[in-house]
């Protein structure tokens, strides 16, 4: 009798389908337009309900009574947005009993750095100035560079910290110096260097600097920040990032948490299908719950 199927290789089938058609001369527009169809599953985009954050469009999703949590999607600062990650933060409300509150921050190459950057602060100096301190900063891929770089840059502007920041596969350096970035190429099956690295050329300009800490936080001072759980995967192309920051925060006196998931690709939780996607979100709600 023949086992059961492996979920990676239809997930595998699923991303060869979607990046194919990219490759066939999609507009970006159409990219983006495609990105959030693919991902945002069956989340109809009807039921979000936007509203005007400060001229960002902005959400909240989920209806948890027990924390808030400050979600900043991934995408690579070109696209993704609240519908492609609206099913992916409605199952992290479910999983942390949290209502999340997310933004469509501005994308390059129309807005380029610190757009992105300057959108994320621009929308948690919102909630504390609504009486809202988050339970936690949370974000994917590039979005995970939003959620350190806006934690930072409260704890530098004297704001009040949320009491945990929680990053899946996050994007940290997009100098892309760490060694993942070549020995897991092939293995990563979402993900790819030359992706990467024409994404952060697009959002940092010709003349900027991608080791710049305040666009790469994995560079900048690290003390002072609250908890952190990271997860990412073993054929992750931004492990070392995750890696480095684990170093970097301890050496910093800080607490944090690295769960590297076996055979998992950059970013796996947007695939609901794997099993590894369960498991890590019922890690994040635990490990809010543990604080």
């Amino acid at each position: 009798m023949a086992g059961n199927p492996d979920p990676l290789l239809a997930v595998s089938d699923r991303i060869r389908s979607i990046t194919s058609s990219w490759a066939n001369g999609m507009t970006l527009d159409e990219i983006r337009t495609s990105f959030d169809e693919f991902f945002g599953g069956d989340f109809a985009a009807d039921r979000l309900e936007i509203f005007d954050l400060e001229g960002l469009p902005a959400s909240w999703i989920g209806n948890g009574l027990e924390r808030t949590i400050f979600y900043l999607h991934g995408g690579g600062f070109q696209i993704g947005s609240l519908r492609s990650h609206a099913d992916l933060m409605t199952r992290i409300a479910s999983a942390a009993n949290a209502r999340v509150l997310a933004v469509d921050y501005r994308l390059a190459p129309e807005h380029r750095f610190p757009a992105a950057h300057d959108d994320a602060f621009a929308a948690y100096r919102w909630l504390i100035a609504s009486g809202i301190v988050p339970d936690a900063i949370m974000g994917d891929s590039a979005g995970g560079a939003l959620a350190l770089a806006t934690a930072i840059r409260a704890r530098d502007g004297g704001l009040p910290l949320p009491r945990a920041i929680a990053l899946l596969s996050p994007w940290l350096d997009l100098s892309l110096s760490g060694d993942s970035y070549v020995s897991l190429a092939e293995a990563d099956i979402f993900s790819k260097p030359a992706q990467l690295r024409a994404m952060a050329k697009t959002y940092i300009g010709r003349n900027g600097n991608p080791s710049d800490p305040s666009l790469s936080p994995l560079f900048a001072r690290l003390d002072g920040l609250p908890p952190m759980l990271v997860h990412a995967g073993a054929c992750d192309i931004t492990l070392d990032d995750a890696r480095l920051l684990e170093k970097r925060i301890k050496d910093a006196g800080g607490a944090i948490t690295l769960r590297i998931f076996d055979r998992m690709c950059h970013h796996f939780q947007v695939f609901p299908e794997l099993p590894e996607t369960a498991q890590s979100l019922a890690e994040i709600g635990a490990f809010f719950d543990g604080l």
